[in-house]
């Protein structure tokens, strides 16, 4: 395997590795490695208990800024299934183009211009999650209708959470959002306006002039709530809250879990990302 032979001799002789960063996995004999978290929660719930699913962002890390170690290039080398994310993770594609040997599942189809959070549109992780399904039961004909079969349940539950998400936000008396960062755009599938205080890097400072124009939209519109999020500092969100007189309170980005969040998952953070929502836009 090019320069990682060495590296994945020794790596057979490690110990297996539990299915998911989470504690909660499935295990069997297919390997499947997932780039992040939401790719991570629909390669597990596809493959049930027929693969080992691992993913490459340990809990409570923000994915932006993932760089894998060694012991994780050998796992994307090893990997029947690989679900990744392109263009969203540099050290994952990296490892993708010059490692994988088995298939990969790319749900960079699904993103739309330079936004990668496409996960936050219910209906575009079921276009993977079907995809998915395909992957696994190509590399594991045995278990294909397992995995056929877990793929449009899972797609059931996500065109059910679309639908609590356009009911939900059909009436709000304002549908301005402003959020830490532009993580949150798909939601404009449900009627919103959402407004990043900094783009779609996480770690960007946003200038005078850009809070300035911020607190005035929040003042034009009615905007009762400016959110922070998990995995990302709440400090200039709350002194935009704070600068206005508005409240503030947290939506998750769902790139990964925390120590706070290990009890719960994709769908359980979306629907308390909607509850969210509708108290910050007094929907009906």
């Amino acid at each position: 395997m090019r320069f990682l032979a060495p590296v994945l001799a020794a790596g057979l002789l490690l110990p297996t590795l539990t299915a998911c960063s989470n504690g909660d996995g499935s295990s069997g004999d297919l390997e499947v490695v997932a780039s992040f978290y939401p790719l991570q929660y629909v390669a597990q719930r596809v493959a049930g208990d027929h693969a080992t699913v691992e993913s490459l962002t340990a809990p409570g890390k923000e994915p932006h800024d993932s760089e894998l170690t060694v012991r994780q290039t050998a796992d994307v080398a090893r990997a029947d299934v690989v679900v990744t994310l392109g263009g969203f993770q540099p050290s994952v594609d990296d490892a993708v183009d010059q490692e994988a040997d088995g298939a990969v599942v790319d749900a960079h189809e699904e993103v739309r211009g330079d936004d990668p959070h496409f996960w936050q549109d219910p209906t575009r992780l079921a276009a993977v999650a079907q995809r998915v399904g395909s992957a696994l039961a190509k590399a594991d004909a045995a278990h294909a209708a397992d995995y056929r079969r877990n793929a449009q349940e899972l797609v059931g539950d996500l065109r059910a959470l679309d639908r609590a998400y356009r009911s939900g936000l059909a009436d709000c008396r304002v549908d301005t959002v402003v959020v830490s960062h532009d993580a949150f755009g798909y939601l404009d599938r449900y009627g919103l306006d959402v407004v990043g205080i900094t783009g779609l890097s996480p770690d960007a400072e946003p200038s005078p002039a850009r809070l300035r124009d911020l607190a005035d939209l929040i003042r034009r519109t009615g905007v009762t709530t400016v959110f922070s999020e998990t995995l990302v500092s709440p400090a200039v969100a709350r002194t935009l809250a704070e600068e206005v007189g508005v409240r503030t309170a947290t939506l998750d980005p769902v790139e990964g879990l925390t120590d706070e969040t290990a009890d719960l998952d994709y769908l359980s953070l979306m629907r308390r990302n909607l509850e969210a929502l509708r108290t910050a836009g007094s929907c009906t």
